[in-house]
């Protein structure tokens, strides 16, 4: 790893101790030092949303790309290394732009006691500008209105779902976190939603009126059949005003992706990209980053890595695992929850799936200690052994699971993170 480069990590990284500082006034500052680049950023995708950001947003950019465009796509958090964050055409940013940019920003990221999403957020649009992108597809972090992202001027803004997340934040009620998030909508924005609670769909229109945006309701306007839903396989049509898409196939589990898939489709059609690109930008979404929604990673047993970290996450993961349960002799959960997420909820959900579970610390100062969810788990009635790491929870399915068995690793991000370094290493 280039000295630079690690430098460069060893100072964004600590910012995290900043936590989470809603605003936008750090990143702008940011942003003017580098010479505003989200100001020439291409056609922009905006998307935001409780579930699916990060599908919709690996879709969408794999479709343009597929098309001819240079596309930027910028999602967040990464898995393993920083650098996943930032894609052109599915390619990583190269290091030494990752440490020739924080080198720039550094002076005022310590004077204005900027974010490591900030700092994120400022790098991705330099290094899409110096790009010359003719696309970016951003995905918010946390929220909307006031989430470092919200800088840009859509032409584009996807919310694929709302839920009950970062209520701390957000707000209590889905009607204030639909608020929040759809406040990314600006003057002349395209609005492609999959959103259908009369409550989180309210402030949509509402924002949406205010500031002249039209908004595609995905129900309202498009017939989405399945044809076929497997692990690692999807096969769907899409049926929308002058347009009829027969067919399309596409590596993800779970037939809830259909929804997700079909609005980056939309958009795609609305920007003028031809079916053949469409194709064959759904069927390339695992080289744009898209990993680790119930993603197999070995057989005997089937091992199936998922990032779901809030109950409607994990009981729409839930429900695509029981239409597979059959052919499993025991299903075993790994589980590790970041101490902000309703983990009461999640491990309920999951109680339709199973009754084990390993549970395990996460490799952040936000994850609930992998005795204090055992307790829980417990109490919920689960069979529950304790593990310290990743690694050690591995060592003990290697010793339980048979050839026959599910094992689900989900829960979080950071866990998802760990698993691939310790399978990896």
């Amino acid at each position: 790893m280039p000295v630079k480069y690690q430098e460069a990590i060893d100072f964004l990284f600590p910012l995290c101790r900043f936590g989470m500082k809603p605003g936008l006034e750090r990143v702008l500052r940011l942003l003017r030092t580098a010479g505003d680049p989200q100001k020439s950023l291409g056609k922009v995708v905006h998307v935001a949303g409780t579930n699916g950001k990060g599908t919709v947003a690996c879709a969408t950019a794999a479709v343009f790309s597929a098309a001819g465009y240079t596309t930027g796509l910028y999602t967040s958090p990464h898995l393993v290394s920083f650098t996943e964050r930032f894609r052109v055409n599915g390619s990583k940013i190269p290091e030494s732009r990752v440490a020739a940019y924080s080198a720039v920003l550094k002076k005022d990221i310590i004077a204005g006691k900027a974010t490591f999403f900030e700092a994120a957020t400022a790098i991705a649009f330099m290094y899409f500008s110096d790009m010359a992108v003719d696309v970016s597809v951003i995905e918010t972090g946390m929220g909307g209105r006031l989430d470092a992202t919200n800088v840009v001027e859509p032409d584009y803004v996807i919310i694929p779902s709302i839920g009950r997340d970062h209520t701390g934040w957000l707000g209590e009620t889905i009607g204030e976190i639909a608020a929040e998030k759809a406040a990314i909508i600006k003057k002349g924005s395209r609005v492609y939603t999959a959103v259908q609670d009369p409550e989180a769909l309210g402030p949509i229109f509402e924002r949406a009126d205010a500031v002249g945006a039209r908004v595609t309701v995905l129900q309202d306007t498009a017939e989405c059949a399945v044809h076929s839903a497997s692990v690692g396989q999807l096969d769907f049509s899409l049926k929308a005003p002058g347009i009829s898409l027969q067919n399309l196939k596409t590596p993800v589990t779970g037939d809830f992706h259909v929804s997700n898939l079909s609005l980056a489709a939309l958009v795609a059609c609305d920007a003028g990209v031809e079916e053949s690109s469409i194709r064959e930008g759904l069927l390339s979404i695992q080289g744009y980053g898209y990993r680790a929604r119930l993603e197999r990673l070995s057989r005997k047993p089937d091992l199936l890595l998922d990032v779901a970290h809030n109950p409607d996450g994990i009981e729409k993961s839930v429900g695509v695992l029981r239409g597979f349960q059959d052919v499993y002799r025991n299903v075993l959960v790994v589980l590790g929850v970041v101490r902000d997420k309703d983990a009461t909820g999640m491990v309920r959900c999951l109680k339709k799936l199973t009754d084990t579970v390993i549970t395990v610390n996460l490799p952040s100062e936000r994850g609930m200690s992998s005795s204090e969810l055992g307790a829980l788990c417990s109490s919920e009635g689960f069979r529950v052994t304790v593990a310290e790491t990743a690694g050690e929870a591995l060592d003990v399915v290697r010793g339980v699971a048979g050839e026959d068995d599910l094992v689900l690793i989900t829960g979080s991000f950071y866990l998802a993170g760990e698993v691939l370094k310790v399978l990896d290493s």
